[in-house]
């Protein structure tokens, strides 16, 4: 499973500027790591990382679930306003 169009479709799902949405991999310098890179808008930031946060761990929570499914590298997910 594609974990970045996984987490692009979970982001456009929460946010309300759906077009504004960027999300990338990066190599990581950790050995068997994914690094996710997500930009949204400035107003759409507080609705992807949710009331203390829990948005934005189930998001954490899923993608690494489907990581471990296929493979089993660590994911870390950034999110990141402009």
């Amino acid at each position: 499973m594609d974990l970045v169009l996984l987490t692009e479709t979970i982001i456009k799902k929460i946010v309300k500027n759906r077009d504004s949405v960027s999300v990338k991999e990066f190599e990581s310098d950790e050995d068997n790591t994914i690094q996710i890179e997500v930009l949204v808008s400035s107003e759409d930031l507080p609705l992807v990382i949710g009331t203390k946060g829990k948005n934005i761990n189930a998001l954490r929570t899923i993608v690494q679930a489907s990581s471990s499914i296929n493979g089993g590298k660590k994911v870390r997910i950034n999110v990141d306003s402009y």
